[in-house]
């Protein structure tokens, strides 16, 4: 990061300090930016887009994307950016070790919390007892066993939520996370190859070909006989692919005012000619013009040093839905308003307790163990 000018003496005609940090080039500074906030932003997003839908009204769309949609773009732009700078600094092993427990502690236990607290309230109104829950088809230990790999089974528990607009769904929110897991292999294994770590192509390579298939994914599913896992890949696999070009170009890419702005220009405009594969497109734009706003926006000093985004986004919808339950979606800001108030509470415990925790015991493990049972990368 450039030092500020040293200060004059006598007045010249220089920019305001402020301006000076919005147009010199910097880079990202990984223990100074906004990310945290912009994560929680669109964890906000995705709570305002949901709660059209849950409160039985037409979610905005845009360009052919729904708000919800677009926010989980942004979270794959930022994701391959950074999973990407944690791949190409660490051994496989490693990195697959801090993913796994970055993602799967908290998603799992907001699995036995959907099972603990918010079904038996939704049971209980429905039934006015809570006799037969635990064997009621989709019974609350399978619907924590069949979804705990991620790829989520059956989003209903013992018949729940129902006598809501958008019924047998407690957490609709995570079917995002077993595609961005399998983002997290892909960049894992492909840089498995030594040229990927020392050339931006093979990514740029890749990133091209997965727009090419969203572009063609008729094409793509038919080939995979209408696999939906397929469609949905090819969709956010660009996004992801598009954040890790951009790490690996970062040092090519100054992230000033010009660039960031202009990036905006050019991923607005592929957007709006090509709907259906212009975002998927302009993704490197987004991520350039993300990290821009991430070097040159403040975040507050408790956004910085507390991640709250991933539990805001895992919690939302059952809060959502539990209110639903209770009727409160018919008065839609307060419905909005009380959800982005409660959701602080698992949110915050989610990370204080848990992710944090997790993710800080890892970190200091000694490695050695797993190292002596891991091989050498192989180099292919």
């Amino acid at each position: 990061m450039l030092r500020p000018p040293a200060r004059q003496t006598e007045p010249v005609n220089q920019p305001t300090r402020r301006a000076t940090a919005l147009l010199s080039p910097r880079q990202l500074d990984p223990r100074r930016n906004s990310l945290n906030m912009f994560r929680l932003v669109l964890a906000l997003g995705v709570l305002v887009a949901h709660a059209f839908t849950l409160a039985g009204r037409p979610e905005p769309f845009w360009q052919g994307e729904s708000i919800g949609g677009w926010a989980v773009s942004g979270f794959f732009i930022i994701s391959g950016y950074l999973i990407t700078a944690s791949r190409m600094r660490t051994h496989l092993t490693e990195y697959l070790v801090h993913r796994i427990a970055r993602i799967f502690p908290a998603f799992i236990m907001s699995l036995v919390v959907v099972v603990v607290i918010f079904a038996p309230l939704g049971y209980y109104h429905a039934n006015g007892t809570l006799s037969g829950y635990l064997t009621t088809g989709n019974t609350p230990l399978n619907h924590v066993y069949s979804s705990m790999f991620l790829q989520m089974g059956d989003y209903s528990v013992a018949g729940t939520p129902t006598g809501v607009p958008y019924p047998g769904a407690w957490n609709g929110s995570l079917w995002s996370l077993y595609y961005e897991f399998l983002c997290y292999l892909a960049i894992a294994f492909l840089a498995l190859l030594p040229v990927v770590k020392r050339s931006p192509w093979p990514i740029a390579v890749a990133f091209g070909l997965s727009v090419v298939a969203q572009a063609k994914v008729g094409a793509v599913s038919n080939l995979f006989g209408g696999n939906v896992d397929a469609v949905l890949m090819c969709k956010l696999l660009p996004y992801f692919l598009g954040g890790s070009l951009v790490y690996m170009l970062r040092e090519r890419i100054p992230l000033r005012a010009v660039v960031g702005i202009a990036s905006a220009a050019v991923a607005l405009g592929l957007i709006m000619m090509w709907p259906q594969w212009g975002g998927q497109a302009a993704s490197p734009f987004l991520a350039v013009a993300l990290l821009w706003l991430a070097t040159v926006i403040p975040s507050p000093k408790v956004l910085a040093t507390h991640d709250i985004s991933y539990g805001v986004y895992i919690y939302t919808f059952p809060i959502q839905q539990l209110l639903a339950v209770y009727g409160v979606h018919e008065s839609f800001v307060l419905y909005m308003v009380l959800t982005a108030v409660i959701v602080v509470i698992p949110a915050t415990a989610s990370w204080l307790l848990l992710e944090r925790r997790v993710m800080k015991h890892v970190r200091t493990y000694d490695h050695r163990r797993v190292w002596a049972l891991a091989k050498e990368e192989p180099a292919i």
